[in-house]
């Protein structure tokens, strides 16, 4: 299970008072609101760093990070990821998954005694509804609509998700 969330990765910098333009990676940007500091990862180094300030502008988060006071100094934080340890990460609803938790289960067919039928590698969002991708064990893809229909059981813990596969979806 991921001790952390990756929440954005910084594009450039924004403006001369050492200001980034955050790409945010999380389902809700207005959480950067409510953030007093990430995780700033930059190759193999790491470092938590205070929020001094945010800001939205278009699909980008601007933020001003503790520590960094000029352009010359954020320029080296291109592409850095920007993480949350997981007790900061947002509360999920019932039947609510963080996508990083859902890599790599096992999928059963439900409707077959629960024969293993592949791999959870992807999650797609699509807008109306996720779509899983699924590694089947032939080496064949296959998208599985997330509707209850579909996914009759996830349990992260024991690590397997228990589907129904439509007919035509194989």
């Amino acid at each position: 299970m991921e001790t952390r969330f990756q929440v954005g990765v910084i594009t450039s910098p924004h403006g001369v008072i050492g200001e980034v333009n955050v790409f945010p990676t999380t389902d809700d940007p207005k959480r950067f609101r409510r953030l007093k500091e990430v995780i700033l990862v930059q190759g193999k180094n790491e470092k938590t760093v205070e929020i001094e300030s945010v800001k939205f502008f278009k699909n980008m988060v601007i933020l001003r990070l503790a520590g960094y006071d000029d352009r010359d100094a954020v320029e080296k934080l291109r592409q850095c990821s920007l993480f949350v340890p997981r007790e900061k990460a947002v509360r999920l609803k019932e039947d609510e998954y963080f996508i990083a938790d859902l890599m790599g289960l096992k999928v059963l067919d439900g409707d077959a005694e629960d024969a293993e039928l592949g791999t959870l590698e992807d999650v797609m969002e699509t807008g109306a509804n996720d779509v899983y991708v699924i590694r089947l064990l032939d080496g064949r893809e296959l998208l599985l609509p997330a509707i209850k229909q579909c996914i009759l059981e996830v349990n992260v813990e024991e690590g397997f998700v228990r589907v129904h596969v439509l007919d035509g979806l194989l």
